[in-house]
């Protein structure tokens, strides 16, 4: 198989990700996609280090069993604890989304005062302060975890009233620090744009690292000579580790398209497998 026909591998704990394979279509409609939602274990956000690395290992090995041509870390809590440890030895590009958004929160803020919201993880990790303050040291970066968010995105409850109340008692403490910006620094939080900036208010831009992410997935493919050349439709496969009806429903208003097929799979079955 010419290595360009191969399929694109991304990786999430749950249904987040799916933010990232939408830009992803959008910008690239003729690439492949194998995408993988640890739904069994979701959230990664509270849980140390050292488990984050083991689930991440798993979930690559099966990434490559599906012969995978470049992995994308589409979860910001696994790009901030082990893409760096682990992208120097893999046999294919990885990348993750923590990068891209930084350059994303650069480029938005006109007052130099970014908010980055994530999981708990994420934000004790300060990932983005550092990758902010690599582009810019003017830059003063506010974070908040914001941890019941990603349980919201995979219940579905994006525009209820406990979404509403729940981004406002997280979100006030970011306005009080005069931010113009936002980094939604978790992939499941864009689902929550909405509410986030109904919170927020129209002077603070919402950045989404989705976009971003893409663009990069784009430029190392293209470095590479990886991009596709065939001219049959893309295909887009889904894979789970539980409750493959709630990630086909909440999914698809996500893609706004149908998320089919859907296969389960036990990641542990390729434990210690790269």
């Amino acid at each position: 198989m010419n290595n360009g026909n191969k399929p694109i591998g991304l990786f999430d704990s749950g249904i987040g990700g799916l933010t990232v394979a939408r830009e992803i279509m959008k910008l690239l409609p003729n690439e492949n996609i194998v995408y993988f939602g640890d739904t069994a274990r979701v959230p990664y956000g509270s849980k140390s280090p050292e488990v984050i690395t083991q689930y991440t290992l798993e979930a690559v090995s099966f990434l490559l069993s599906q012969d995978v041509k470049l992995i994308v870390f589409a979860c910001n809590t696994v790009t901030a604890t082990c893409l760096e440890k682990l992208s120097a030895s893999l046999s294919v590009p990885v990348i993750g989304v923590i990068e891209p958004g930084a350059r994303a929160a650069v480029n938005a803020t006109k007052n130099n005062r970014v908010g980055v919201i994530g999981t708990e993880r994420t934000v004790q990790s300060r990932a983005y302060e550092t990758a902010i303050s690599a582009l810019n040291s003017q830059i003063s970066v506010h974070s908040k975890a914001c941890p019941l968010f990603v349980s919201l995105v995979e219940e579905g409850w994006l525009e209820n009233e406990a979404a509403y109340h729940t981004a406002k008692i997280y979100l006030e403490p970011l306005k009080e620090q005069g931010i113009d910006a936002l980094v939604l620094g978790c992939t499941h939080f864009p689902h929550l744009k909405t509410v986030i900036g109904k919170v927020m208010g129209e002077g603070v831009e919402l950045v989404d690292p989705a976009e971003e992410t893409a663009k990069e997935v784009f430029q190392i493919l293209n470095e590479k000579n990886l991009l596709r050349q065939e001219e049959t439709p893309a295909t887009y496969r889904y894979f789970v580790s539980s409750n493959p009806e709630k990630f086909a429903r909440v999914g698809a208003s996500f893609l706004n398209r149908p998320i089919e097929p859907i296969s389960v799979i036990d990641p542990q079955q390729f434990k210690d497998k790269v």
